[in-house]
């Protein structure tokens, strides 16, 4: 018999990984990336900023195990900002989708088929990971850290009406021209890269839906989050404030 022609086209997904000294956690992410999208077809994009811990030698151990074909290693010559970190990685993407997520294993790669599942249902443009709405939360922080980003969030909401819960998420999902052609008309590089990814697309009027999530706090590695991210955060909201 010969096979159907109708076939469900099934689509790829290029995930972003920015990694700098992520040596303890790089593996379990690309573990747990391999166990829970074993139905789908991906790739993952690991872009290194010239961690001197070992990073990049998990990854090609890893390369060896699941091939070059389902992990890229795209290295820079130094540390170069989350922004353009996402810019580079794009270049080499394959997929008809980009996910975007962090690899100190606060997103958790069981969410991805419901990011997945909504975008498909509804055709979202974005798919974005929220913790603000019910069935989402944050584990492992302290009340200082909470306030905080609930406070920054509340802060950007206030001024920026971006009409999604969670501002300052990293973890999503984005067609891929979509996702090119917010990054080409981005002017931040840093922490405050997602905020402006999110808001110039509620600008621009893609059909953006939410996902709830729980944000674990890293086991293994300290928080890249310092003084200097917070104030590249205020600088980027005052940004938007008059941009956009």
């Amino acid at each position: 018999m010969a096979p159907s022609n109708d076939r469900k086209f099934q689509p790829k997904y290029s995930i972003l990984v920015p990694t700098y000294c992520e040596r303890l956690n790089v593996a379990l992410l690309i573990y747990l990336l391999f166990k829970f999208l074993e139905d789908f077809s991906f790739e993952v994009i690991v872009i290194d900023d010239a961690s001197p811990d070992g990073t990049q030698d998990v990854v090609r151990n890893l390369q060896k195990l699941y091939g070059e074909d389902k992990i890229l290693l795209r290295p820079r010559s130094a540390k170069l900002g989350l922004g353009t970190a996402y810019v580079h990685g794009v270049k080499h993407a394959s997929g008809d989708f980009v996910i975007i997520m962090d690899a100190d294993l606060s997103h958790h790669p069981k969410y991805l088929p419901a990011f997945i599942r909504k975008q498909q249902e509804t055709g979202a443009d974005i798919v974005t990971g929220t913790r603000y709405v019910k069935g989402g939360g944050v584990h492992g922080w302290d009340l200082r850290r909470k306030l905080t980003s609930r406070g920054a969030n509340v802060l950007a909401q206030t001024l920026l009406w971006p009409g999604v819960s969670d501002l300052t998420g990293s973890f999503r999902l984005y067609k891929k021209n979509i996702f090119e052609e917010l990054i080409n008309s981005c002017v931040s590089k840093g922490y405050a890269f997602q905020m402006e990814l999110i808001v110039r697309a509620s600008r621009k009027g893609c059909n953006i839906k939410e996902v709830p999530i729980t944000f674990v706090d890293r086991v293994y590695g300290t928080s890249k989050l310092g003084g200097s991210e917070i104030i590249q955060y205020l600088k980027g909201l005052l940004l938007l404030l008059f941009t956009t």
